[in-house]
């Protein structure tokens, strides 16, 4: 068998704010069909995001609500990264621990409350 994409999808009450904050983080673009949004990064799909007009955002850690999947995103620049996924509307849910080595990393909701976390080598922000 030959997968020619992964895409992991997203539900969401609010489709288009979904859509457009994960094709914003990406640098993508939204591909709409309906109750269903691709998000489009040079042309190949990344995200998916489909209409579920029920959802309950998860509490994370350890809600009512658990969640059950999330994505880590490494980056190269924390502070460039933190300041462009607040600004497409991410919420901080646990700040970093402020190691001094190794790997950190910090604890978002999107819009529609999927937790994600941004994720880096210490030494690398260092310089």
């Amino acid at each position: 068998m030959r997968i020619k994409h992964q895409v992991v999808t997203f539900d969401a009450a609010e489709l288009a704010a979904e859509s457009r904050f994960w094709a914003g983080l990406l640098g993508g673009e939204v591909d709409e069909d309906g109750d269903w949004h691709m998000v489009l990064v040079d042309g190949a799909p990344r995200i998916g995001v489909q209409f579920a007009p029920d959802h309950v955002p998860p509490e994370w850690p350890r809600g009512p609500v658990r969640q059950q999947v999330h994505l880590d995103l490494w980056v190269e620049d924390f502070t460039e990264a933190q300041e462009h996924v607040t600004a497409l509307g991410a919420t901080v849910l646990k700040a970093a621990a402020g190691n001094t080595s190794g790997d950190d990393f910090q604890v978002y909701t999107d819009p529609a409350g999927h937790p994600f976390c941004l994720c880096w080598l210490v030494a690398e922000q260092r310089g």
